[in-house]
């Protein structure tokens, strides 16, 4: 639902306030996402350098301490699908020589780089660096594309993740220390690439300023995701949720992002006070599994909305956000060594919100009241979506919830059906209802 339909609906409760908080964090949210192109398109002109990044692991604090724009091709190439002009830039890498089956991201950054940084949203600046993890195997072959293009320095970050699933180490076990020692030194050669592409020397105590900010998004982030649990839900984890992930990865480590993350909680906070939804009637509270189809976004949501299913939480969150949703809060005292360990913390969460959600969403049920988990597999990212049909056994298993899983792209739409994704949610949604029936009449 638009900002705009929040607002109405708000406004006729009669709610003191409702006109000019409930709607916010969509339309400020936009807002900034405008500015932050706008940003990048005019950065060249300015002499100002950019390094390409990913959502899992964007090292946006230390980054911004050289003054370094992030250039997220993810969220570049998920514009372009929303806007309905995805097939073109596809297209173009496929003329190229991409074969059909290469990541959709990957083929629309490479349209277009082919068209000089041409975006909707503006002009997309060339990379000066690359930085990445290891979170996708994908980001290390779509890194020495820029390589090979630009002639730049690009920097893997490897990132060590779960050995195996629950078996997570923490602080003061040996493991995670040397984990976090491995990452702090690859930090540190980081910084040395870092000044050369810059010319700038290293200033710990810029870094560290961007951590506080990052701190603060930290904290809202986690908020928002668990200020959800309200009934009904205070906004759509899918739909809303894309307008989040694009704040916390654009300006994570600025002072906007922190701020726009605590105006959100007392948004939020307001509806949940006063019981404003998002929708008229919430008669079904679901969790998303996977990468939204964006081709058919706002139509893929209505899908949903119109049988009064509501997402009230999403995997998206989790590994999109690069494991914000931790809330993990850096010790300034020490920046370095927490960026280390924070980084480890995170992407690591991140890896396990794709290969190991299983038991994340069984955790979810009770809490959030779930009553169904969609899954949605995509046909050009196997990271996210193998395993998929497995996860919902496991979660069939061991939670009493309906599943469904859908079978599209995040953005190719030429293999997008909404006749066939219509008749699968539809009867998806008849298997809750009568769930519900059989739930009523069982009591």
């Amino acid at each position: 639902m638009s900002s705009e339909q929040s607002v109405n609906q708000s406004a006729s409760t009669g709610h003191d306030g409702a006109d000019s908080i409930v709607g916010r964090g969509n339309k400020e949210g936009n807002r900034l996402f405008r500015e932050w192109y706008k940003e990048l398109t005019t950065s060249e002109e300015r002499g100002e350098k950019s390094a390409y990044v990913f959502v899992m692991g964007s090292l946006a604090e230390l980054l911004r301490s050289f003054d370094l724009h992030t250039v997220f091709p993810e969220i570049n190439g998920l514009q372009t699908a929303v806007r309905h002009v995805s097939e073109s830039y596809i297209a173009d890498a496929e003329d190229y020589g991409y074969a059909s089956d290469v990541c959709g991201y990957v083929k629309a950054d490479v349209g277009l780089q082919m068209r000089h940084g041409e975006h909707p949203m503006g002009r997309i600046p060339r990379p000066a660096v690359a930085v990445y993890t290891n979170a996708c195997n994908t980001y290390i072959k779509w890194a020495e594309i820029w390589e090979r293009m630009y002639n730049i320095p690009i920097f893997t970050l490897d990132v060590p993740g779960t050995r195996a699933e629950g078996k997570q180490t923490w602080r003061g076990n040996e493991d995670f220390e040397n984990d976090r020692l491995y990452v702090e030194g690859q930090l540190r050669e980081l910084i040395n690439v870092l000044e050369g592409v810059t010319g700038k020397r290293f200033d710990i105590d810029k870094l560290r300023e961007n951590m506080d900010y990052a701190n603060r998004l930290s904290v809202g982030f986690k908020r928002v995701v668990e200020l959800n649990k309200a009934v009904p839900a205070l906004y759509n984890a899918v739909t809303d949720g894309t307008v989040y992930l694009g704040v916390a990865n654009g300006f994570r480590g600025r002072k906007e992002g922190a701020e726009y993350f605590e105006d959100l909680v007392e948004e939020l906070e307001y509806k949940a006070a006063n019981g404003i939804g998002t929708l008229h009637e919430e008669k079904y509270r679901l969790v998303f599994v996977g990468v939204p189809c964006y081709p058919i976004f706002r139509r893929f949501g209505e899908m949903f909305s119109e049988w009064g299913g509501e997402f009230v939480g999403s995997s998206y969150l989790w590994f999109a956000s690069g494991g914000t949703n931790t809330g993990f809060e850096y010790d300034l005292d020490n920046p370095l060594e927490s960026l280390a360990e924070g980084v480890l913390i995170t992407v690591r969460d991140a890896m396990d919100s794709m290969f190991y959600s299983d038991k994340m969403l069984v955790d979810m049920v009770g809490p959030y009241g779930i009553d169904g988990v969609v899954y949605h597999a995509i046909k050009s990212c196997r990271t996210v979506s193998t395993g998929l049909a497995d996860n919902r056994l496991a979660v069939m298993k061991d939670a009493d919830v309906g599943t469904l899983l859908l079978d599209s792209d995040h953005m190719d739409p030429r293999v997008v059906s909404e006749a066939q994704l219509k008749n699968r949610v539809d009867a998806f949604f008849e298997g809750l209802a009568t769930r519900k029936l059989m739930a009523a009449r069982a009591s």
